[in-house]
């Protein structure tokens, strides 16, 4: 029979066993030995994914030890899967299964330009077509009066307007004031153009260029950037860096928001 044998080594002489702890989202970790610190966004096939306060986002193995939580080393271990949650939409509403697109409402929503349509239906399309409301385009807003003065809004017809620059004191906000009315809404984010409205972490870029007055503003941001100078195809590129609401400046979503809430209004 073995004869067992007591360990004898001093209890704060004995290695600590390291805590594992589960990397659950929005977790706020240190990588040990590293100079990254930021929260869990993904945990899969024995990475972790952290994003820091900037947007910046990396992969890191899941290694024994490899983690700080609070000062205290820790090892970060797959999270057991939870029920599935409910499913979201792109704005973040919970998607309705199997819903149809609903006939369109007598009431609709203009943006200033082509690209605010595209980026409205890339992260609005499924709730808009379930709320039946449609999504036009202007071509500017110099002729926003006459527009809307044919479009006749009712309280079974509201008009939402999405202006861009919309700032105190811009012909944006003299044209907005004119044709405010009751069943009429027009509201606006306070950037150049619709582009500045993606979050620069989105493109992993720090921050907007800074375009000199005189120039063509996308044309600058495309030069400033090293892009091509194809607006087109900057957009496109940009447009595709979009994969939810939180690619989207708060100035931008709130207002869009507004206008849904507006126009669907019993």
């Amino acid at each position: 029979m073995r004869e067992y044998s007591p360990d004898l080594t001093p209890q704060w002489k004995r290695p600590r066993a390291v805590p594992r702890v589960p990397a659950d989202p929005g977790l706020v970790v240190e990588v040990a030995g590293g100079d990254f610190c930021g929260a869990v966004v993904e945990c899969e096939a024995g990475t972790v994914t952290l994003e820091d306060r900037f947007g910046k986002r990396r992969a890191f193995p899941l290694e024994p030890a490899g983690f700080l939580l609070e000062g205290a080393t820790v090892t970060l271990v797959r999270a057991s899967r939870a029920p599935a949650a409910p499913a979201r939409t792109a704005s973040g509403s919970v998607a309705v299964p199997g819903a149809r697109a609903r006939v369109a409402r007598a009431g609709r929503i203009y943006v200033e330009g082509r690209h605010d349509a595209e980026l409205v239906e890339r992260v609005w399309g499924d709730d808009l077509r379930v709320e039946g409301v449609v999504v036009e385009y202007l071509e500017g807003v110099d002729d926003l009066p006459a527009v809307v003065a044919e479009f006749d809004p009712a309280p079974d017809a509201r008009l939402g307007v999405l202006v861009d620059h919309l700032v105190p004191g811009s012909k944006e906000s003299r044209i907005a004031a004119a044709v405010t009315g009751t069943d009429v809404l027009v509201v606006g984010h306070p950037y150049v153009d619709v582009w500045q409205a993606v979050k620069p972490s989105a493109l992993g870029i720090p921050a907007w260029p800074v375009v000199p007055r005189g120039q063509d503003w996308k044309t600058g941001v495309c030069r400033a950037l090293g892009w091509p100078e194809n607006t087109g195809a900057a957009w496109q590129h940009i447009l595709s860096r979009v994969t939810s609401y939180r690619d989207l400046e708060p100035a931008l979503l709130g207002r869009v928001e507004e206008l849904i809430d507006f126009v669907t209004a019993p």
